[in-house]
């Protein structure tokens, strides 16, 4: 799976359990480390460790993918998991402001959503 693909899926699941502020930066003209930082927010202990499953576990469940590297977890507040070319930081809010890492990669685009396809009842 291409490198953009596998961090718009992470965007989706990390959205399916209602993680706020997600972002999905593209690094690749700025870093060698990475091709995409997938930054989302989490508003508690509990909301961490769901948004964590859900990205891993339905990666896992319907691609096969697993992260070469998970560091944090819920209890610290900062959750990274690293696809190699997709890294994804699920932080609380006042992690996410102190670390600012929008910020730090201010120069990276960020990724706009994929354009939802209108249904004939849509138009």
């Amino acid at each position: 799976m291409d490198s953009k693909k596998l961090a718009l899926l992470c965007r989706e699941f990390a959205e399916n359990k209602k993680a706020e502020d997600v972002l999905v930066l593209d690094v690749r003209k700025i870093s060698t480390v990475t091709d995409f930082f997938v930054i989302a927010t989490g508003t508690s202990e509990p909301h961490l460790r769901a948004v964590e499953g859900e990205v891993l576990d339905q990666l896992q469940k319907e691609h096969g993918i697993k992260p070469q590297h998970t560091e944090g977890s819920a209890q610290t507040n900062w959750v990274v998991a690293d696809f190699f070319d997709v890294i994804v930081h699920l932080m609380k809010p006042d992690v996410r402001a102190r670390y600012d890492l929008e910020g730090l990669w201010g120069d990276a685009p960020r990724v706009a959503r994929p354009r939802k396809k209108k249904t004939a009842a849509e138009e």
